[in-house]
């Protein structure tokens, strides 16, 4: 991958990413494909444009900025993105922003620099910065240089990670300047992975072994994470299973995230299509009933829950 990520965006006065306030960094593009990817704007490394009809106030000013006619009022996307050419004039034209710009290039100096602003609230709260995405591990060597700047400076450090990731590289550019890390456990069977995630497991759940069995010898705290996505991570044929791995890798705590619908409107966002269908639950919240039934998978099993 290029030195060089797009940036979806840095989001101050996080309470959701990991312990105290943080300031989260986004980084564009991921090696998986998750039908229930909660930032799908963040899925490809290049930049994109995204229409939020609710913001827009019909003055047609787009449509007539147009030079390919991508945009058209009788598309339920608005957007051909076929035939965009992604030259922006729509967006710089619109004045509702309601096109905007979709990624966009940072030097890691003014990442740097943007972040240590909420250095006071990090220090008041225990906080820091996460690297998220997307996936930020896609950029290694960027990606490690920020890290590394950043904790010089007393910034705790965190990385949001699918595990999707050359090992070696891991270790060498961005282990050494990592607090915490927050790991992905979505599917234990291999082809409900790449049924659901694009790719199979095996080099996820490799990683997710060799990165534990560093932190039991002192290495970097890693905390497995399981999103609950109806009928498919929340079976309890999946949970009983990744149950049976924390088992045999000696895993003492971990973290369930309850689902939430909000993602299908970033879908059409970015010009795609609704992936609900009768059979799934997906476009409904998760009552607190089913959530309380997988932890107890958990708790059962001597797992401790991180909330």
């Amino acid at each position: 991958m290029t030195s060089s990520p797009l940036i979806l965006e840095l989001k101050g006065n996080s309470l959701d990413d990991g312990p105290g306030i943080r300031t989260v960094v986004f980084f564009k593009g991921c090696p998986l494909d998750c039908v229930w990817c909660h930032n799908p704007e963040s899925k490809k490394p290049g930049v994109e444009i995204s229409f939020e009809s609710k913001v827009c106030v019909g003055c047609h000013t787009c449509l007539e900025t147009c030079t390919p006619k991508a945009l058209s009022l009788e598309n339920p996307l608005f957007i051909n993105r076929d035939i965009c050419n992604l030259c922006f004039d729509c967006v710089d034209n619109c004045p509702s922003c309601a096109l905007e710009r979709i990624g966009r290039g940072m030097d890691i100096s003014d990442i740097i620099d943007q972040v240590m602003k909420d250095k006071p609230f990090f220090d008041t709260s225990k906080g820091g910065v996460t690297f998220s995405g997307g996936e930020p591990t896609l950029n290694m060597a960027y990606l490690g240089r920020a890290a590394k700047g950043l904790r010089e400076k007393g910034v705790h450090v965190l990385i949001e990670t699918c595990g999707q990731f050359n090992y070696d590289s891991f270790m060498e550019l961005v282990y050494p300047h990592v607090d915490l890390i927050y790991f992905d456990i979505k599917i234990i069977d291999a082809n409900d992975h790449k049924k659901y995630c694009g790719l199979p497991n095996k080099t996820i759940l490799e990683n997710f072994k060799r990165l534990h069995r560093q932190y039991l010898k002192g290495g970097v705290k890693i905390l497995p994470r399981t999103p609950l996505i109806p009928d498919i991570t929340d079976t309890q044929e999946n949970l009983s299973a990744i149950l049976a791995l924390y088992q045999e890798e000696q895993v003492k705590t971990t973290q369930l995230m309850a689902y939430h619908p909000l993602w299908q409107e970033k879908n059409q966002k970015i010009g795609i299509p609704p992936v609900l269908t009768e059979e799934n639950k997906m476009g409904e919240w998760m009552s607190n009933e089913r959530v309380k039934a997988c932890e107890k998978i958990f708790i059962s099993g001597g797992i401790t829950l991180e909330y």
